[in-house]
């Protein structure tokens, strides 16, 4: 029973981890629009959603004190996972963020960050209803 709770959940997890750390990604852009050399990064988030889900959370080392102790695990996204986004235009000084694109896809992720947690929120919602029908 637990297992399905888990499951069902899962996938709303993963979504708001990697929507958050999209969120940081895009904002980082936008803070360095006007930095000389900065290259624009962003991630496939359909892609670490899926990578995600079918394996689970990647295992983040915790340091133990028992071995009675239950090990945890944590995601990140690694600089080596962000890919460089390509301008469509170019700039003088080799900054390829191009705010309008930034603020775009900024606005697409806030709103689906939102999104997330109104579905997220149904559901326990319904689960809960169902537990005390």
């Amino acid at each position: 029973m637990i297992d399905k709770l888990d499951s069902s959940l899962r996938f709303h997890q993963e979504a708001l981890n990697l929507r958050a750390r999209r969120q940081e990604v895009l904002s980082a852009n936008i803070a360095n629009a006007d930095t000389p050399n900065f290259k624009a990064r962003d991630f496939n988030f359909s892609s670490k959603l899926t990578q995600a889900v079918e394996r689970g959370r990647q295992s983040m080392a915790m340091t133990s004190t028992s071995s009675r102790h239950l090990s945890g695990e944590a995601q990140t996204l690694g600089e080596g996972e962000l890919l460089y986004r390509t301008p469509n235009q170019s700039s003088i000084d080799g900054n390829t963020v191009e705010m309008d694109v930034e603020r775009v896809n900024f606005s697409d992720n806030a709103m689906r960050y939102e999104l997330n947690l109104t579905l997220l929120s149904s559901k326990i919602k319904s689960m809960l209803s169902a537990v005390q029908s």
